[in-house]
């Protein structure tokens, strides 16, 4: 049986990290960690470029004009969705999630989802970093892990 997997060295790998502007105190810190990570796995701070879109709506068309750019080996899409009294929750995570993955299976780019979708602002807080790890410390590990499969496969 033969078993190939993804190895966790960013070097010499490209890295764009989408961010979401609404709930910025808590993407702002997602987007720490994931630098944060890349840097940690070799990768250069200057292959690691960072967008700034105004939601999470508009990541999907955002990670599919920079998958199909060429200059990147992995998109990462960071923000935090947090339920309200409406159903817009529902309508942008959603949409956001499959915008999203669709990008990653039309460009055969590592599309990483990195958007927290929580039901109280305690609960992104908590997921952003201060106190259940960091989400886009774990978005970035994926990146770098599918980058080095797809390399492989």
């Amino acid at each position: 049986m033969a078993e190939v997997k993804g190895g966790v060295v960013a070097e010499n790998k490209k890295f764009a990290c989408i961010v979401s502007r609404f709930n910025e105190t808590i993407t702002l810190r997602l987007l720490q960690g994931a630098r944060d990570c890349l840097l940690r796995h070799q990768a250069k701070a200057e292959n690691i470029t960072v967008y700034w879109v105004p939601g999470a709506f508009e990541m999907p068309l955002t990670a599919k004009k920079v998958a199909e750019s060429g200059n990147f080996d992995a998109v990462i899409c960071l923000g935090a969705v947090i339920r309200g009294e409406t159903p817009h929750f529902d309508y942008v995570a959603g949409g956001a999630a499959s915008g999203i993955s669709r990008v990653s299976l039309d460009t055969g780019i590592p599309v990483i989802f990195g958007v927290l979708t929580c039901d109280t602002t305690a609960q992104a807080e908590e997921r952003s970093g201060l106190k259940a790890g960091n989400k886009g410390w774990d978005a970035a590990m994926s990146a770098i892990e599918m980058v080095n499969l797809m390399d492989q496969i």
